[in-house]
């Protein structure tokens, strides 16, 4: 099926590795199948995938543009309702059995994944699931090239620690957006560290996680301040966000 799309959903349906990874996790969904959201649609490639399982699927675009081009797309399923609304601003009135809600980007900082779902779930059946079910937050110093925070896309940067996990969220669990932790790094050389990369691994289901893809959560690098670290030292680093407030709210800073 060839899918209409907006310039940025045309980039996302470039990413078949993307694309691949939900399709399975829908692909392997084991429950009931009489209602599914699609929340944030985009040009309606998910809901395509959801249609041949579900009896009903409500799936909600809030960018005009991208909602037309799924309008058009998914207009012969008769199973599938597009809605042209923020999903904070739709009044739901039915409970779903499942909830699709790929609003994902790194670390969950500069979508609104968490507030998206925090509203959504109210509206999912007891036994309902969500696709992607969690994702998994890591973390290196690096020696960095840009003094902003940017994504790695071409981005030049050495690494100077092992990688460290330092948080998992369940996105069927509440979730507090205001996100503050110590993460603690030991060095693997000598250098100069000015910066942070974090690296989001995505849990589709039991049986998928998906690394880093171009569309999906590249991994983000982070301005710090500039410290001369030797071999085998361990530095400490607080950094603090807002999931769902965008990669300004983010701070950070060596601590003892």
């Amino acid at each position: 099926m060839k899918f209409k799309t907006t310039p940025y959903h045309h980039d996302l349906l470039k990413d078949t590795d993307r694309l691949s990874v939900f399709y399975r996790a829908i692909e392997e969904y084991d429950g009931r199948t009489d209602l599914a959201y699609d929340l944030g649609c985009g040009s309606g490639v998910l809901s395509y995938f959801l249609s041949s399982k579900f009896k009903e699927i409500i799936s909600l675009e809030v960018e005009r543009k991208a909602y037309v081009c799924a309008k058009e797309n998914l207009a012969d399923f008769d199973n599938i309702q597009v809605v042209n609304s923020d999903v904070l601003d739709y009044e739901f009135t039915k409970k779903a059995d499942l909830i699709v809600c790929e609003m994902l980007d790194t670390a969950l900082i500069d979508e609104e994944e968490v507030p998206v779902l925090d509203y959504a779930k109210r509206f999912l059946k007891p036994d309902g699931k969500i696709i992607p079910e969690a994702i998994v937050n890591a973390a290196e110093l690096v020696n960095m090239q840009r003094d902003n925070v940017h994504w790695d896309e071409g981005a030049r940067y050495e690494i100077l620690s092992d990688e460290i996990i330092y948080s998992k969220f369940d996105l069927l669990d509440d979730i507090d957006p205001n996100f503050k932790a110590i993460l603690k790094f030991k060095a693997k050389k000598d250098a100069l560290v000015n910066g942070l990369k974090i690296t989001t691994y995505t849990i589709l289901n039991d049986n998928i996680i998906a690394g880093p893809l171009p569309m999906l959560n590249p991994p983000l690098l982070i301005p710090l301040e500039e410290k001369e670290i030797k071999v085998n030292d361990f530095i400490n680093v607080e950094i603090k966000y807002i999931m769902g407030k965008g990669i300004e709210s983010i701070e950070t800073k060596i601590v003892r």
